[in-house]
Formats: C-alpha cells, structure tokens, sequence
C-alpha cells in the first residue's frame, strides 16, 4: 500500500495536466469565445422601416474596391438608427410620387469593416479593382487624399450610402469576379452596369468626378445628382461634398460612438 500511495498521486498529477492543456486548447477556447454585440434599441432593420426601398449591399459581396465580402457584413440588409430609418422612409414617399426609388449601397459599418479596408490600403501590392474603382489615384495616396479613413461615420448608425433608381426597377445583374474591369468615371453604357439613374460616375468611386458639385457634371446627370440631395435634404440628410452617395441624417443620436456589431438580424434581437 505504501508503495500504491506515489503511484497514485503521480497519476493525479498526470490527470490535472492533461486538464490544463485541455482548458487552454483552441476548442475550449472557442466554447469560451466573447458574445458579438448587440445594436442598441435605438437600431433597426431598414427593411421593417420601408421594405420598398431596395438594398444593393455592396460590402457582402465581392463588387466592391476591395474585391472581397467585408468583414462584418453577415447579411445583405441596411441597419440604421431609427430617426435616419424613418426619414429615409419620408424621402422614399416623395420619389415615389415621381415615378423613382432610392436604393441603398451601404448603411450602418461596423468598425471591424473599417479595420479590413485599412489593412486593404496599407497592402499596396493588392490592386485587384484599381481599374474599376480607382483608376487615376496612386494606391499609395487613398489615406492622404481622404477616401481610407480609420475612423468612419457609418459606424455611428446614421450615415448610408444611396443612389437613385428610376421605376420600374430593372435588377443589377451579379458582379462575377474576375471578370474585365471598366473605369467607374467613364460613360454609363460602359461602366458596370446599375440600375441607378446615370449620377456622372458609379457608386464608391475615387475621383474627383465623384463630388457632388462637379462642374463636369452637367445636365442629366446634375438634374440627378440635385434630385436626390434635395429630396434628402427636406428630411434632414447632409450631404458629404466628396461623394454624391454619402449622407448623414442630423442630429446623430451617436455622434461620438463607433459600434462594432456584425450587420446582421441577430444583432438586432437584444431587446
């Protein structure tokens, strides 16, 4: 018996061990992994807000100027804070009236998404779309001249990216990756065809062409360009300068939080 007692403790010694590197596993690390967070109760889906508004989201997918679905995006669905949701739905009624839709691009981004087009930027080798999105700037400049940033205002909730689509509503067809590349500042039979109104350039392009002032941009094109900023504008949307696609509803109820919740239903279930 004096002899079993050794044995028997080196073989509990043995047992914790094995314990100790099963806690600290990839597995039981997996199991342990930190809960995504939630959108605040102020979040909502646009779609419950105004189904008739069409989403094309197009960080889910690869037609993008990265060339690959964004980290973050879970589902292909516009999340906004409610006050920017039911304005947006106001502005909707009004084209409607007119024979148009707004369609979306791009709505709530969670930091995570901001954090992937960093990495983006900072990989100059990776040029994969520079002949659609990018044509006339350097790879080198995009923090410089203002179209990276670390920081953007589609995190806070109330800021979204959107076009104008004349009805009825043709579907874009699928970006297939790969496939020939053309400038999005040139005419619109030869850029990537959308089914958006002719706005002078196509959506998320950097170019100068893409300010919303342009002197470049004249008479179709301008009439389209004002059509959506003022119809945006009667319901409380600034536009951002640089970008004819880019508004931001006012007040933010965020003004100075950058959320990092996927974009998905889920996130939006906490309530």
């Amino acid at each position: 018996m004096t002899a079993l007692v050794p044995a028997l403790r080196r073989i509990a010694v043995a047992a914790t061990a094995v314990l100790a590197v099963a806690a600290a596993s990839p597995a039981h690390a997996q199991t342990q992994a930190k809960p995504e967070p939630k959108a605040p109760k102020e979040f909502v889906a646009l779609r419950d807000v105004d189904p008739t508004i069409i989403q094309e989201m197009r960080y889910f997918t690869p037609h993008n100027f990265v060339g690959e679905p964004i980290d973050g995006y879970k589902k292909p669905m516009c999340i906004l804070t409610e006050p920017a949701a039911k304005a947006l739905h106001k502005a909707q009624r009004s084209l409607l009236r007119k024979g148009y839709t707004l369609k979306v691009y791009d709505c709530y981004r969670p930091q995570r998404a901001v954090d992937h087009f960093v990495r983006w930027a900072e990989d100059l080798g990776d040029e994969r779309m520079k002949a659609e999105f990018y044509p006339h700037v350097d790879k080198s400049r995009l923090f410089e001249d203002g179209y990276i940033a670390k920081k953007s205002g589609h995190s806070r909730g109330s800021t979204l990216d959107l076009t104008v689509v004349r009805l009825p509503a043709k579907p874009t067809r699928p970006y297939v990756p790969g496939e020939p590349l053309t400038p999005c500042y040139g005419p619109k039979e030869q850029r990537f065809p959308d089914n958006s109104v002719d706005m002078g350039t196509g959506f998320d392009c950097f170019d100068t062409l893409s300010h919303t002032d342009d002197p470049r941009i004249t008479g179709q094109q301008r009439a389209n360009r004002d059509l959506l900023r003022s119809t945006l504008a009667k319901v409380g949307f600034t536009n951002l300068p640089e970008e004819w696609w880019h508004f931001t509803h006012k007040p933010e109820l965020f003004p100075d939080t950058y959320f990092d919740f996927p974009v998905s239903r889920r996130s939006l279930t906490n309530r």
